[in-house]
């Protein structure tokens, strides 16, 4: 591994240990959305999609877009496929259990 790649990657995945930008990249990757769109669809505050957008538009995650007076969100379907793939993948090749190896591990909303 290239020197710095751990401190990269533990803020990256980081960055997608949230269950509501986890929700966010899912929901965009069917269709690119407003925030109020999105909010409705996951039953979350806008104020807190606004701020779970932040870091995945950061990251570049998640781009941006203003369509007349209003900003329409969408993944970065190149980087968001293929982490969800590798993820859908090993899950079904080494975790038969229905991830019952991540025992104890609640998601937490945020």
């Amino acid at each position: 591994m290239k020197k710095g790649l751990t401190e990269i990657c533990y803020k990256f995945f980081t960055n997608l240990a949230n269950p509501t930008r986890l929700a966010v990249l899912e929901k965009l990757m069917e269709n690119p959305m407003s925030v109020n769109a999105l909010a409705a669809l996951l039953g979350q505050e806008q104020s807190m999609i606004s701020h779970n957008l932040k870091p995945l538009l950061r990251c570049k995650l998640a781009f941006s877009e203003r369509q007349g007076k209003k900003r329409v969100y969408s993944a970065n379907r190149e980087t968001v496929s293929m982490l969800f793939k590798a993820v859908e993948n090993h899950a079904e090749k080494y975790c038969p259990s229905g991830g019952r190896c991540l025992k104890g591990e609640k998601m937490k909303n945020g």
